[in-house]
C-alpha cells in the first residue's frame, strides 16, 4: 500500500512483519538497521500500525471476546538514516537494540495465542499466566540487556550480586533474602516509553524497576488517550514527551515493548539536539490535560 501510494521505485525492499505482536516495532527498528548497515548512504522508513480488523473475534468464548475490548487502531511511522549529511536534521541516534524471547517455554508460547473455539471461530486466546510470563521474560532480558546501558558502578553491583546468588545454594541464597539486584535504571536514562498494554502492567514494571511516576507518566497518558494500539504505542509516548518539550539534547530514551512468544524488546535512543514542540502531533489538541489530576 505505501510502495503503491508514493509510487516508490521498482528497487525499493519492502518487509512486513505481521504477527509478530506488540513487539514488532523494535523488531522493525532491527531489521532496518542491519539493512542500513549493509546498505550505506540510504534510508528506512519503519511502520508500526495495529489493525483490530485482523484479530476480531466474533465468538461466544468470553475468553477469546477480551482483546475485542482493549486493542485499539494506531499507527506510525519512522524515517531512518546512515547519511552523514543527516546528521544535523535528526532528532536521535540509535544506540543500542536488545531482544529476548522466551519462545521454546511452553507457558510462553501459548500465553497469547491465535486459535479456533469450539464453534471453528478463530480468535486471540490471552493466557491468565501472561503477567507471570511477562515478568520471568523481562528478568532474562533485564539480565543481558543491564550491562549495556548502566553506569559502571551498578555493572558491579549488578555482577557481584549474580555471582553471589551463584556461590550459594538455592537454599542458602533463599534463607538469607539475597534477591537479584535491580539496577537504577534513573542513572541510566530520562525518559522511558513502556508498551501501553494494561494499567496492571505498567504499574508491576514501575514497582519492580522502582521508577518514578515521572518515568511512566508517557505510558499512562497514552494508555488512557489512545488504548492499546500495540507496535506503535511505543511511538504515541515518545510524541508525548515531545509534544510536551522534555526531550533535550543528550537525553536517552528507553522503549521497551512486551509481545506474544512471548517477546521483550527494547531500544535505547541518544537526542542529538533539543527536539522542539511539534507542529503536527496525536497530541497537540489534548496534551495539556496530562498528566490527569494537575
Amino acid at each position: 500500500m505505501i510502495l503503491n501510494h508514493y509510487k516508490m521505485r521498482g528497487n525499493i525492499l519492502s518487509y512486513n512483519l505481521g504477527g509478530m505482536g506488540c513487539s514488532a516495532g523494535v523488531i522493525a527498528l532491527d531489521l532496518a538497521r542491519d539493512m542500513l548497515r549493509a546498505n550505506p548512504s540510504s534510508y528506512a522508513v519503519v511502520v508500526s500500525t495495529e489493525a483490530v480488523s485482523f484479530t476480531w473475534y466474533t465468538g461466544r468464548n468470553r475468553s477469546m471476546l477480551i482483546p475485542n475490548c482493549f486493542f485499539r487502531m494506531g499507527c506510525s511511522a519512522v524515517l531512518l538514516s546512515n547519511r552523514r549529511r543527516d546528521f544535523r536534521r535528526a532528532k536521535y541516534r540509535l544506540e543500542h537494540i536488545v531482544r529476548t524471547h522466551k519462545g521454546a517455554d511452553g507457558r510462553s508460547f501459548s500465553c497469547v495465542y491465535q486459535e479456533e473455539d469450539e464453534e471453528r471461530t478463530k480468535g486471540l486466546c490471552i493466557s491468565r499466566d501472561l503477567v507471570e510470563v511477562g515478568g520471568h521474560a523481562l528478568k532474562a532480558h533485564i539480565t543481558n540487556f543491564a550491562p549495556r546501558v548502566i553506569p559502571f558502578s551498578e555493572q558491579l553491583l549488578f555482577f557481584a550480586n549474580l555471582f553471589y546468588r551463584h556461590l550459594l545454594p538455592k537454599k542458602t541464597a533463599y534463607s538469607a533474602g539475597t534477591k537479584l539486584y535491580i539496577a537504577d535504571y534513573k542513572l541510566a536514562f530520562e525518559h522511558l516509553c513502556v508498551h501501553a498494554g494494561s494499567k496492571a502492567v505498567l504499574d508491576a514494571l514501575q514497582k519492580n524497576l522502582r521508577l518514578e511516576d515521572r518515568h511512566m507518566e508517557a505510558s499512562l497518558a497514552t494508555l488512557h488517550r489512545f488504548g492499546n494500539t500495540s507496535s506503535s504505542s511505543i511511538w504515541y509516548e515518545l510524541a508525548y514527551l515531545e509534544a510536551k518539550g522534555r526531550v533535550r539534547g543528550g537525553d536517552r530514551v528507553w522503549q521497551i515493548a512486551f509481545g506474544s512468544g512471548f517477546k521483550c524488546n527494547s531500544a535505547v535512543w541518544k537526542a542529538t539536539r533539543r527536539v522542539r514542540r511539534p507542529n503536527r502531533s496525536p497530541w497537540v489538541d489534548c496534551v495539556d490535560r496530562y498528566p490527569e489530576g494537575r
